[in-house]
């Protein structure tokens, strides 16, 4: 009676993104065309050899998972399938030993390939990604490879060629809002509709950005609505914005700066954060197009110094004096008759 009891504990305690992390290819809730061209595959058994490509959070480890979970039974899948991620060492020793003993060895009584996972492929190195071709080309009748990663500029060409390539892009706002519907009723979560919309806002189109978001709201709040949101992840909101906009373009130096340090200490915001909304927020406003391209190309300095490590109070002063220097390039309207 305890083992049933012990397994409902760890489902219970898992992060939502493990817990409703889809088990078949059926229940991924985008990119439609992908996974009937898998689909396909793996019914008319000639699976290729694939590179799955795109931003985090799009679904690229939950499509492969839930494909071999579709391709092996239960008792074959740990002996059928090896999976290595960015935590594991897959430097050129580990290719040469572990992965071309798993791919040049058969298993005994089990028809058909093995799976290899090879996750956050982009941080292998080149010798490494070089000796894995050689593997990949060598016991293709034996292993199917699936290659998963962010950055295809970071793939050899020779590996990209040998394989089949899906870009996976970031979700839409359609496509997002039925599992995240689903999870705020099967976890009983009171949510605004405010809320749901600033997780899909923060988001970008990550899935699982958008459930880690919710359960901290979640846990930490009562209710998951825009404030606590925001506040959940220390992102300035929208009256904040708007408040700092409204000083960088009418205050003086003095009261612009004070008051923005002010707000950065009082709610916990980094000026990275700041730069960027405030980024997002002038593109609405209309200024003469000299003003707006020297903003934009002075505030991207402002990105690159911060991305440096560079004082977050200097560049403060920084950012406000850009926008004086822009104010007084804004013609004034003539008051004349």
């Amino acid at each position: 009676m305890t083992v049933p009891m012990q397994e409902k504990q760890t489902k219970t305690n898992l992060p939502w993104v493990e817990k409703y992390r889809p088990s078949q290819l059926n229940d991924l809730i985008s990119h439609d065309d992908i996974i009937r061209t898998i689909n396909k595959f793996i019914a008319e058994d000639q699976l290729p050899h694939l590179l799955f490509y795109g931003p985090p959070g799009t679904g690229k480890t939950s499509t492969i998972l839930a494909c071999a979970k579709q391709l092996y039974t239960k008792g074959q899948f740990n002996s059928m399938v090896m999976e290595l991620n960015a935590s594991d060492d897959r430097g050129i020793g580990i290719v040469r030993g572990q992965i071309l003993n798993f791919a040049s060895t058969r298993t005994i009584f089990k028809a058909g390939y093995k799976l290899i996972i090879l996750d956050e492929a982009d941080a292998m190195t080149n010798d490494a990604q070089n000796a894995l071709r050689r593997i990949i080309e060598k016991f293709t009748d034996n292993v199917r490879f699936c290659l998963i990663c962010n950055y295809l500029g970071k793939i050899i060409p020779a590996i990209q060629s040998r394989c089949t390539r899906f870009r996976f892009g970031p979700l839409n706002p359609d496509q997002i809002v039925p599992r995240l519907e689903y999870v705020i009723a099967q976890e009983r979560v009171r949510a605004t509709e405010d809320g749901k919309k600033a997780l899909i806002e923060l988001a970008g189109g990550d899935m699982r950005k958008v459930l880690n978001i919710l359960q901290s709201a979640a846990t930490a709040f009562d209710i998951v609505d825009e404030d606590n949101v925001y506040t959940c992840v220390g992102h300035p909101t929208k009256a904040d914005m708007t408040n700092v906009v409204k000083w960088l373009l009418n205050s003086n130096f003095d009261t612009t700066f004070n008051m923005i340090r002010q707000l950065q200490i009082n709610k916990g915001l980094a000026l990275t954060d700041i730069l960027h909304e405030v980024h997002n927020y002038i593109h609405r406003i209309e200024l003469p197009s000299e003003v707006f391209i020297e903003l934009l190309d002075k505030m991207a300095e402002l990105e690159n110094r911060l991305a440096a490590g560079t004082s977050e109070k200097l560049q403060l002063g920084s950012l406000v004096g850009i926008f004086h220097i822009a104010r007084n390039k804004i013609p004034v309207p003539d008051s004349g008759s």
